[in-house]
């Protein structure tokens, strides 16, 4: 298979060296991985609800901060499984199958309380990162589908870039926070911080135009049939980073005018 190789770790080259042309009554499809993206995206949300009414449950006795201890195992346990299950995904893509559908429910878990936190601090918030997350997905498949931004060798080479320098800060502020260091840049509302988050935005949905064109590639060179949960799964993993960063950014902006 000859396919482009894309920012998103879970359809880089190295995966895609990995799997043979399926035949042609299993063949991965365009249809068939918008399909599983939304089941994907189903079960997610039923795992948010979990912990979203675990967390309020909480939040009618306590603090928002100790309504958030009450859900903090459910997030850790969301947080872990959801790492593990993306690595297992990742370098075995025959998994995916199973692994995809478990990674949802993780990553479910993982957002139902941090949203659920971040909307007791400031009401209505996730909706609005919601529809945004939403609002940015359509508008850029349109573009893409139109043919208005195209999945050129540039365009990847810059989206790569970007996408790899915004990894190695979260990776520096990580390791600063474990020798009690803060880059305090990143995560107060500061109007430098406020655009390192909306620049960061831009490049997590400018990754959504390389998950279209892998999907697409993949459908039309007969990718074998398991790809379409593959396809799914590395779409949803760009999805959840754009909407994380949304809600931190619109937690700043709210910040900001307090």
């Amino acid at each position: 298979m000859n396919l482009t190789h894309s920012s998103n770790p879970a359809f880089s080259d190295a995966v895609l060296n990995k799997v043979r042309t399926g035949t042609q009554a299993d063949r991965m499809t365009i249809n068939g991985t918008v399909n599983k993206t939304g089941l994907m995206a189903l079960i997610l949300t039923f795992a948010a609800i979990f912990t979203w009414r675990k967390f309020f449950g909480a939040y009618d006795y306590s603090t928002p901060q100790q309504a958030f201890s009450a859900v903090s195992t459910w997030l850790l346990a969301g947080g872990i499984g959801g790492f593990i299950t993306a690595l297992v995904t990742i370098f075995s893509p025959r998994r995916s199958p199973v692994a995809a559908p478990v990674y949802a429910v993780f990553q479910g878990l993982f957002l139902g309380g941090i949203s659920a936190f971040f909307e007791s601090m400031y009401p209505g918030l996730v909706m609005r990162a919601v529809a945004l997350t939403f609002g940015v997905f359509f508008i850029l498949l349109l573009l893409y589908r139109s043919g208005t931004i195209r999945a050129t060798g540039k365009f990847k080479m810059i989206v790569l870039a970007a996408t790899g320098g915004i990894a190695l800060v979260y990776l520096v502020s990580f390791i600063a926070g474990l020798f009690g260091a803060s880059l305090s840049f990143l995560y107060d509302s500061s109007p430098l911080s406020i655009g390192i988050s909306l620049v960061i935005v831009v490049v997590a949905a400018l990754n959504l135009i390389l998950d279209f064109d892998f999907i697409e590639r993949g459908a039309a060179e007969g990718a074998p049939k398991y790809m379409e949960w593959y396809g799914a799964f590395g779409l949803m993993v760009t999805l959840i980073w754009l909407y994380l960063e949304l809600l931190r950014l619109l937690a700043k902006l709210a910040a900001s005018r307090d």
